[in-house]
């Protein structure tokens, strides 16, 4: 249900550019990567989703402004570097760049590392439905989880993280979604695995585009598609 203080009440708002990143790894099952949202989050508070975020300005400096805030956010919430030649300690430098002052975009940079905008494979793009106050224009992408780094998250922006299959994600009651996680983690389950996920997104012809609306029923606020 879609509390009541979401809707909106005049004009649609305009959706926000924003990208958001299944990030893979290998197992048995294969898993990805699921952040917990502060209870006080403008977005999804409370619930598990995927890293992601809306497009800064900070990102225009890259080829793919959407791409570039995906590999900001998944760093700046998860401390994953989605950059060529990236190790751990390229990790812990960057952060402590950002602290001293440096954009992401700059630090990336002064240590001659590129993000790996090309190897984020895009899955789907929502839009969120015209009666919700707040609203994105999302693109998701799959990433592998790349070799030798960790999950560092960043304290207020997460305040839990795990690795999980979809199908686990989707039956477990400790794990609450949102409307759009959910439908997500439904459109993958039934990969076999990391690999063959990859290659089903990159032979897609075209990006579906999701926009959900809204009904209102005798529960209250509810998030549908056609």
């Amino acid at each position: 249900m879609v509390p009541p203080a979401a809707i909106n009440e005049g004009d649609p708002v305009t959706p926000r550019p924003s990208a958001t990143v299944l990030l893979l790894r290998d197992a048995d099952p294969w898993e990805l990567l699921l952040v917990h949202r502060p209870g006080g989050a403008d977005f999804a508070p409370g619930a598990y989703v995927f890293p992601g975020g809306t497009v800064h300005e900070d990102d225009r400096v890259w080829d793919d402004e959407i791409r570039g805030a995906a590999v900001r956010e998944v760093f700046e919430e998860v401390g994953v570097l989605l950059a060529r030649g990236a190790t751990d300690a390229h990790c812990v430098r960057v952060r402590e760049m950002i602290e001293g002052g440096a954009t992401f975009s700059r630090a990336l940079r002064e240590l001659g590392l590129e993000p790996s905008l090309g190897e984020l494979v895009m899955l789907a793009r929502w839009v969120t439905p015209a009666l919700l106050r707040r609203r994105y224009d999302t693109r998701f992408f799959l990433a592998r989880m790349p070799k030798g780094q960790a999950v560092r998250p960043e304290e207020g922006e997460v305040t839990d993280w795990l690795w999980i299959s979809p199908a686990s994600a989707l039956e477990s009651p400790d794990v609450t979604l949102v409307y759009a996680t959910r439908a997500v983690l439904e459109s993958v389950a039934s990969a076999r695995d990391v690999e063959s996920l990859l290659s089903q997104a990159r032979r897609l012809d075209r990006i579906p585009v999701v926009e959900p609306r809204m009904v209102h029923t005798a529960a209250g606020w509810e998030v549908v598609r056609d």
